[in-house]
């Protein structure tokens, strides 16, 4: 039997913001979009990781309740959040394309480390690292 996450979920403000981010600045794809009632199961997936889903959670009932849901939102608009990391050939030129495509910077690419990394967040405040592949 072999193991191994499938899924993570993050929470964000509204999915269909999410989604517009996550497929039309970050390039991923839709993997699941399905409802149940008020609930919706969205998730994602980076085209050349097609065995992992990036989940795109609202949240609140019924999992959670609205004083809990409030104080989550709260905190990943603050991008208190940790950071997720995203790996790329050449971060300089990944982080002039998400600019361009009005992807909020917070950390230019610097060298660090023997590769360049950069920061940016997506529009509910999730932090995202960009960290260039090792040659």
């Amino acid at each position: 039997m072999s193991q191994g996450v499938e899924v993570m979920g993050l929470y964000v403000r509204d999915q269909d913001e999410a989604l517009a981010f996550y497929v039309g600045k970050l390039g991923f794809r839709v993997h699941t979009d399905v409802r149940n009632g008020d609930y919706r199961w969205l998730t994602v997936q980076h085209p050349e990781r097609p065995s992992f889903q990036l989940g795109l959670f609202v949240p609140g009932p019924p999992v959670l309740d609205a004083a809990t849901a409030q104080a989550l939102h709260a905190i990943v608009a603050k991008g208190a959040m940790p950071p997720l990391v995203l790996t790329v050939d050449d971060c300089r030129a990944a982080c002039e394309r998400l600019r361009e495509r009005g992807v909020e910077i917070t950390q230019e690419p610097v060298d660090r480390y023997g590769s360049v990394d950069a920061g940016f967040r997506d529009p509910s405040g999730n932090g995202w690292k960009m960290i260039q592949a090792r040659r």
